[in-house]
């Protein structure tokens, strides 16, 4: 979900500056805070505003501060082979996990085709494209997943137990960008009903459901009873079988069991990030895989048969009323462009949270609001 394109624009390169200017503050070496600026801003930059700045304040420097987040990483190396690795990040920054776990599966699959690592005692990685993009970029398909605190429900019930757990591809076209799709596997996720309270909005009807089984819009009163376990998200494909909720139940269970079963790691309830009523870190699993086409195929020939999958796609007959078919990628490449150009919107909310950041941590920034 975008943000108002009425609301105020702050350029990218100010954002992120901003950004690493802010996590310094707070004790995250520069060099890692640099990492994590830049996952954040890819968010923003292409319109997944719910993982961009908007996460800055509420999950990394909120969580350091409230000592369940190390703002110094340190990665031990668990288990390693040729093609695999079992990592341990110590609760530290999951962005700079991340980027050396993804570092790691491609340097393997250049060398023996394809590499696959599982992390332990991570955090939040922002948005898992940005990983899989990595790969993309090397030439490779790309491939990452990461389990979450319980906000799902099963299929059929009303408990929140998974995560949104987004399983997330990337791959190389000939195009100017990237086959990529990034998304949970709930129907939506709490980051996008952040976005809607900011604006004072009902979210759709189908998201949410309570521990009576009601369907619940009302948003504010949702995220604290998600908060409590009172309600949870559905999972893609909402609450029946007949619209397939057991497709995204059953997807969502696939990343968790390899978020954690390979690593040993923590799944379900122990992501919670709470235990005896006392806040702790919330030991996230993720897992990286990069495949070297070149092992398959040549790269060249790879590139234009996928651009040409999504050139028919677009080319497609389309719906009454509808101008316009787009493949996974288009529309944040899209994004992309217009942000580069004219800024990222900032809505009062989330206006108020840079401010306070930058009073409290005496950063001299001047913003258009």
């Amino acid at each position: 979900m975008r943000a108002n394109n009425q609301d105020p624009r702050v350029s990218v390169e100010v954002l992120e500056r901003f950004m690493v200017d802010v996590l310094t503050k707070v004790g995250v070496p520069k060099e890692d805070a640099e990492i994590v600026a830049d996952v954040l801003i890819t968010a923003d930059k292409f319109g997944i505003d719910s993982h961009g700045i908007s996460r800055l304040k509420p999950i990394y420097v909120n969580r350091i501060r409230d000592g369940i987040l190390n703002p110094v990483t340190k990665i031990d190396i668990v288990k390693e082979g040729p093609t695999t690795a079992v990592l341990d990040g110590n609760h530290g920054m999951g962005h700079v996990i991340g980027k050396r776990a993804m570092e790691m599966a491609i340097n393997k699959a250049r060398e023996y085709g394809m590499g696959m690592v599982a992390v332990r005692n991570s955090s939040h990685y922002g948005i898992a494209g940005y990983y899989t993009n990595m790969a993309a970029d090397a030439g490779m398909i790309g491939i990452s997943g990461t389990n979450a605190r319980p906000s799902i429900a099963p299929t059929f019930g009303v408990e929140p137990m998974l995560g949104t757990n987004p399983l997330t591809f990337s791959m190389p076209t000939d195009e100017e960008f990237h086959f990529f799709l990034d998304c949970a596997t709930s129907t939506s996720q709490r980051g996008k009903i952040e976005v809607y309270a900011r604006r004072g909005e009902a979210i759709p009807e189908g998201w949410v459901i309570d521990n009576q089984g009601r369907i619940r819009t009302d948003t504010l009163a949702i995220l604290q009873d998600l908060s409590t376990g009172e309600a949870a998200l559905t999972p893609l494909g909402g609450v029946e079988e007949v619209t397939g909720s057991h497709k995204g139940y059953g997807y969502a269970t696939v990343v968790e069991i390899l978020s954690a079963s390979l690593q040993q790691g923590a799944f379900l309830k122990a992501l919670s990030g709470m235990r005896d009523g006392k806040k702790v870190p919330h030991a996230l699993g993720h897992f990286f895989i990069a495949i070297n086409i070149e092992a398959f195929t040549s790269l060249d020939d790879f590139k234009k048969t996928t651009g040409e999958i999504l050139r028919a796609l677009r080319a497609s007959k389309k719906a009454p009323g509808r101008e316009r078919i787009y493949t996974a990628g288009e529309k944040e490449y899209l994004t992309c462009l217009e942000r580069m150009e004219k800024g990222v919107p900032i809505n009062e909310s989330l206006q108020k949270e840079i401010k306070q950041l930058a009073e409290e941590l005496e950063l001299d920034y001047e913003f258009p609001f």
